[in-house]
């Protein structure tokens, strides 16, 4: 069936490698293929799963590693530049503490903490039916699990177009337009979760529009593929516009959050990383960085 079939090369634009990487895999019989008619073929269900599989070997691996460092803790999920620098900031400042964190999006990020992979979830998803973020997810994916829902901050996010907009790009539908090409996010992350549910109130097939298919992992990425002029346009966090240069079009303010079991939130890596959230210090960092509002910062808005 039509997509459902990738050759050598379509295999790898779809994992972000050379195709001299592909055989390499073929050779050591690392991926999932076969051959007809001498040329290997890739069920894309069977590289999906091999992907997934492959995601949760490494959290199996990096827990691993990580139960030999005193307070160290796993998180998954959405990414944003803030979150980076908040990070980093705390290992700066209280080196004695690890938080080690994986960019796979919003839905992937409440997944893997489910099934134990992960002690923290980054989440930014948007409910259509209730209007609410994040929230509404937890009995989906987490059923079962005694959680809290952790404010972090409020971002905007919007439209990160190319520095000359050629083409006037400054809402969803433009991204229709003949010409325009977009870099997307992968499935499952919260900023794709927003578009898709954009683009069907606004009645666009997502198969018209130019790059749809092409997706990378985080906001910077976004950013870059536009400045490399991979991509006229993009969505991406405020933050990401500012150290860019970038023209910005907002489409919606959101809550970045943390969600993790009640156990986790009362460790001390938790309380000091919600600390030095709502420190002076790292309020200044951010401040140029665009309207990020830290309102209910720190603060649990659902317990369960």
């Amino acid at each position: 069936m039509p997509g459902e079939l990738l050759n050598t090369k379509e295999v790898a634009q779809y994992l972000g490698i050379h195709e001299k990487q592909v055989y390499a895999l073929i050779k050591s019989k690392k991926i999932p293929c076969t051959r007809i008619t001498g040329k290997w073929i890739f069920p894309k269900k069977l590289i999906d799963e091999w992907i997934l599989s492959h995601s949760k070997e490494g959290m199996i691996q990096a827990r691993q590693k990580s139960a030999k460092i005193a307070g160290a803790l796993l998180a998954a999920g959405s990414n944003d530049p803030v979150l980076d620098m908040l990070l980093t900031f705390m290992k700066k400042n209280h080196p004695e503490f690890y938080i080690f964190s994986s960019s796979t999006g919003s839905t992937e990020g409440l997944v893997a903490i489910s099934k134990g992979y992960t002690d923290i979830a980054w989440t930014h998803l948007f409910d259509p039916e209730t209007g609410q973020y994040n929230i509404p997810f937890i009995d989906k994916y987490l059923s079962g699990v005694k959680v809290v829902v952790v404010n972090l901050f409020y971002r905007e996010l919007g439209l990160v177009v190319s520095p000359d907009n050629p083409y006037g790009i400054e809402r969803i539908a433009d991204l229709g337009r003949e010409h325009v090409r977009l870099i997307n996010r992968q499935k499952g992350s919260g900023t794709r979760t927003l578009l898709d549910y954009h683009l069907h109130q606004q009645g666009i097939d997502p198969e018209t529009i130019q790059g749809y298919e092409n997706e990378v992992y985080t906001h910077l990425e976004v950013g870059l593929s536009i400045l490399a002029n991979e991509a006229d346009a993009g969505i991406a966090t405020v933050a990401v516009s500012r150290l860019f240069g970038l023209p910005f079009f907002p489409i919606v303010k959101e809550s970045f959050d943390m969600v993790l079991n009640q156990e986790t939130f009362f460790s001390k890596s938790v309380q000091t990383f919600i600390e030095s959230l709502g420190s002076a210090e790292f309020r200044r960092k951010v401040k140029p960085l665009g309207n990020y509002d830290f309102v209910d910062a720190g603060k649990i808005i659902h317990a369960r």
